[in-house]
């Protein structure tokens, strides 16, 4: 067997375990850190198929930013996990579907033998062809505006997830610095007169 091929088998295991992981465990900032493990596994199986800059970016942008803003916002809201997982043996029979499917699928791929020939080379290009660089052109040049339309997007999501984390409570306490500026010794300071204690 060959070594490419070994570790493409390894982390395709390691991905499905994480993926089961994530929707099984109790905790969600375990259901977290599995799905972070999910992301790193997939990079990999990215690079193994010569796609460098898909995996890289799947390191850097959502292992690196986008899941630790997931798990700030999990740990910072009070999430019921009683409630959430009240509902899963009512979805369960459309989840079971929806496997199946994804899994007849994976397996008519792989039996047709579609990644026989997954380690692409622009071989037009010549030796020195990058694909990063490709990438990179298409993305600043032909998709420029949907580019931006993403960042654009991602950005409304940061702001909503600050949004979410810093709603009001009841139980919480604010500080009014111009009600403070206001404030006058009389509503402050109260006065008490005492009667001098006489030595015995």
């Amino acid at each position: 067997m060959h070594p490419s091929l070994g570790l493409f088998y390894a982390f395709s295991v390691i991905l499905v375990i994480a993926a089961m992981g994530v929707i099984t465990v109790r905790n969600p900032v375990h259901a977290v850190m599995m799905l972070v493990l999910c992301f790193v596994s997939s990079a990999v199986l990215w690079i193994l198929v010569d796609a460098y800059f898909l995996g890289v970016g799947l390191i850097l942008v959502y292992v690196g930013a986008v899941m630790v803003l997931f798990l700030f916002v999990v740990m910072m809201l009070d999430i019921n996990v009683d409630t959430l997982r009240g509902g899963f043996a009512r979805y369960l029979p459309v989840g079971v579907v929806v496997g199946a499917i994804a899994v007849a699928e994976i397996i008519a791929v792989v039996a047709g033998g579609s990644f026989a020939g997954a380690r692409y080379h622009n071989a037009a290009a010549g030796a020195g062809y990058n694909n990063i660089k490709a990438i990179g052109a298409q993305l600043y040049t032909h998709y420029v505006y949907p580019f931006e339309l993403a960042s654009v997007i991602l950005l409304v999501a940061i702001i909503s997830a600050i949004a979410l984390t810093h709603r009001r409570r009841g139980r919480r306490h604010y500080q009014d610095p111009g009600a403070q500026s206001r404030v006058r010794r009389a509503e402050r300071v109260r006065l008490v007169s005492m009667k001098s204690e006489e030595r015995s």
